[in-house]
């Protein structure tokens, strides 16, 4: 496959599935996440301190995806099985390293965070993985084009959706025969209909990069826990118009909450409003929102 190509930098806002569902659930956190330097009354240290905040189950995808890209990279130097033994020995040692940041559960509450039972889901995960079928077919088949193989690339995942900046960052993607495929790794309850649209993101990601039709891109959700699942979607252009469509709009959406739309300048953050819903007690931002 062709190098992902690179774009200049410019300020202006890129669409995200995940950026504009943030948005969609709270316009208060939305602020504090991407715009939080322009807050007249909350010191920046204080909410980039609280934006760092991690949770059980964000550290846990964490650790798994670090480690399944680490082994993917093991594996394009050499083709000979991993030592399973050195394997979780190697996940354990990340796991009490991830484990000494700061835990929402913890900063909010009496929780006390175990890196041991963080462990022991992840663990489970990844036996998970090393027992599936598709980690077979990985080693014996797809390790053909390992010299090819795109293993969560540096960056954002920068793409273009007619036109417009959008992120889009796959975690593993490589040719075989006439097709590519894109694995996306989970960790957490299925979600079809989001993660359904994400692969979608990934199928216009890797037409653009590679000049693929995307009726000969594959995306797969890779579903890790509590049992091995896989989620796969066909594309067609008409998805793929409907898509961009929609990303336009939504774009369009999060233009309105702007000043300046070449520079991402934000209005005043009066207009950024708390939506008070049960989601609240998962927010880091709660300290200070005063919802």
């Amino acid at each position: 496959m062709a190098k992902v190509k690179s774009f200049p930098y410019s300020d202006i806002l890129g669409w995200s599935i995940s950026r504009f569902d943030k948005f969609m659930s709270c316009k208060r956190q939305y602020f504090y996440d991407y715009y939080a330097k322009f807050d007249k009354e909350i010191p920046i240290e204080k909410l980039l301190f609280l934006k760092k905040l991690t949770s059980r189950a964000l550290e846990t995808g964490n650790i798994v995806h670090d480690i399944i890209r680490d082994m993917l990279k093991r594996y394009q130097k050499s083709a000979k099985p991993i030592n399973v033994e050195k394997f979780y020995k190697y996940a354990h040692e990340m796991t009490l390293k991830y484990c000494r940041k700061t835990f929402h559960e913890s900063y909010y509450g009496s929780m006390l965070v175990s890196p041991e039972e963080i462990y022991e889901k992840v663990k489970m995960i990844l036996d998970n993985l090393l027992a599936s079928e598709r980690f077979k077919w990985i080693r014996q088949e797809a390790i053909a084009t390992n010299d090819q193989w795109i293993i969560e690339p540096d960056g954002y995942g920068e793409t273009r959706i007619n036109d417009m900046k959008a992120y889009c960052k796959v975690d593993f993607a490589f040719p075989l025969g006439d097709k590519i495929y894109i694995l996306d790794w989970k960790t957490g309850k299925p979600d079809i209909k989001k993660h359904s649209r994400q692969l979608i993101g990934y199928c216009i990601w890797a037409n653009f990069h590679f000049e693929k039709p995307v009726e000969n891109i594959v995306p797969i959700d890779v579903y890790l826990f509590p049992e091995f699942y896989e989620n796969s979607i066909e594309i067609n252009d008409q998805i793929v118009s409907e898509f961009s469509q929609r990303v336009a709009q939504e774009t369009q959406e999060m233009f309105a909450y702007l000043s300046d739309t070449q520079n991402n300048i934000p209005k005043d953050k009066s207009e950024f409003m708390p939506v008070k819903n049960r989601l609240c007690a998962y927010c880091n931002y709660r300290e200070v929102c005063g919802a």
